[in-house]
């Protein structure tokens, strides 16, 4: 049985806040690889990588991978989501920036929520949670609101892409949460996801006529090594882990700091500019969280 916790503990909130970092420096590195190598390809080889190591990994630990549990059928629906949602998240950084990429991305918390009221009785958001997932969008929004004056037609294009990546993100999720997916380990409900988006990422790749491999230098195979290897197999692994045991929508929440953390790469890695506005929508993000994690009840 799947132990249940009502509430974000500090080893939760520790591993979130270390999830994000990640998360946010993955915009950065999609971006640098496809110098070299094409986005759909690129999370083909990312997604066959990590299927690859997932298996190794439960191997060793002796989980079982096909025995009855009644997974099959959400399983691999819930790998046809998860491979088209980065489909048209790897597909949408072709069209617009890491920065306008994210903030549409990291809408999917909204769509958790939602699907939250209908579909996860347990996990309705009381009206001051949902005031921080208002406070915490408005943080991102501000980070990122002189990008998102006269964009180009290519720009509005990812962004759409992005949009539609944030929304299979979080119909994920859900499925994850209301299926027997919930009940089985976690590694198994990743490798779903994996397997099923590595098997339909490379043929994608083909029919959209991609160039494949152009180039590779060190830098773009440390990217590539870095997507497969600390992302898709040791964070993703993390999350489903956090997502059996914790509420969906306070651990979706707590990503609006992703976006915050891909800022500041960009503007390391990118040479984005980082404005003052950064520091308002950290105030604001971090206020966010603050509402929808704060224990009922008036204990503090």
């Amino acid at each position: 049985m799947t132990a249940r916790r009502h509430h974000l503990d500090a080893a939760a909130m520790a591993i979130l806040g270390l999830l994000c970092l990640l998360w946010g420096l993955q915009q950065v590195s999609i971006k640098l690889a496809n110098e070299g190598v094409t986005p759909i390809l690129q999370a083909g080889i990312r997604s066959g990588g990590a299927t690859l190591l997932l298996w190794i990994w439960m191997t060793v630990r002796g989980q079982k991978l096909f025995e009855p549990d009644a997974s099959l059928k959400p399983g691999l629906i819930a790998g046809l989501l998860f491979g088209v949602e980065f489909l048209f998240i790897y597909w949408g950084l072709s069209y617009t920036t890491a920065s306008r990429s994210i903030i549409f991305i990291y809408t999917a918390p909204f769509v958790v929520a939602l699907g939250a009221q209908i579909f996860l009785p347990h996990e309705k958001l009381k009206p001051m949670q949902l005031a921080g997932l208002g406070c915490a969008f408005a943080g991102i929004v501000t980070a990122f609101a002189d990008g998102l004056f006269l964009p180009s037609a290519p720009m509005l294009l990812g962004d759409l892409f992005a949009l539609i990546g944030a929304l299979l993100w979080g119909a994920t999720t859900i499925l994850v949460k209301a299926s027997v997916l919930a009940r089985i380990a976690p590694a198994k409900t990743l490798f779903y996801q994996l397997a099923v988006s590595a098997l339909i990422l490379p043929p994608a790749s083909l029919l959209m006529g991609e160039a494949g491999i152009t180039h590779l230098t060190p830098l773009i195979v440390g990217c590539l090594l870095f997507q497969t290897v600390i992302v898709a197999f040791a964070s993703y692994l993390a999350w489903f882990w956090l997502v059996a045991h914790y509420p969906a929508p306070r651990l979706a929440s707590f990503t609006f700091l992703t976006p915050l953390f891909g800022l500041a790469a960009g503007g390391l890695v990118l040479d984005e500019p980082i404005t003052p506005l950064l520091i308002l929508a950290l105030c604001l993000v971090a206020s966010g969280i603050w509402l929808v994690n704060r224990p009922q009840g008036g204990k503090a």
